[in-house]
């Protein structure tokens, strides 16, 4: 089965989602429409317009994987992501990745789990491989009724 899922993620570990987002059964949206840092830096300081690229993001997806290193716990646009992300009932899936070789932000330290996750019910895992993730996908979207 093929699933739409939307990846919440900061964007300075861009390079270590990179790793996990591009599986064959996943049609990755990429969080809040950001394809490259030009767009962020287009749209940083204006919240309508991300809040707008967020939503716009989040249409016709089933699953939010929210990418877990350190600093995402209470970003602003994280917690936006998966506030509106329950709103529209998608599964949530927290996905530790501070494991992940990453060339240009080496920071290793583990980030803490929005608690937001946790609270709804949904669960968190250390990312290990693409048949896993699969797996915890289709069972956040099972926990949501998705």
């Amino acid at each position: 089965m093929t699933r739409t899922v939307f990846f919440s993620f900061r964007y300075a570990h861009v390079f270590r989602v990179n790793q996990i987002r591009s599986m064959p059964n996943i049609i990755g949206a990429a969080g809040a429409g950001f394809s490259d840092s030009s767009l962020w830096e287009s749209v940083k300081n204006d919240g309508p317009k991300i809040r707008g690229m967020i939503d716009t993001a989040l249409k016709g997806t089933s699953v939010t994987v929210v990418c877990i290193t350190y600093g995402v716990k209470d970003r602003k646009w994280i917690d936006y992501e998966i506030n509106a992300s329950l709103q529209k009932k998608n599964g949530l899936l927290g996905i530790q990745l501070h494991h992940l070789t990453d060339g240009i932000n080496p920071d290793s330290r583990v980030g803490a789990t929005p608690t937001q996750i946790e609270a709804n019910g949904f669960k968190v895992y250390k990312y290990s491989n693409r048949e896993n993730l699969a797996r915890h996908i289709e069972e956040a979207a099972r926990l949501a009724d998705r």
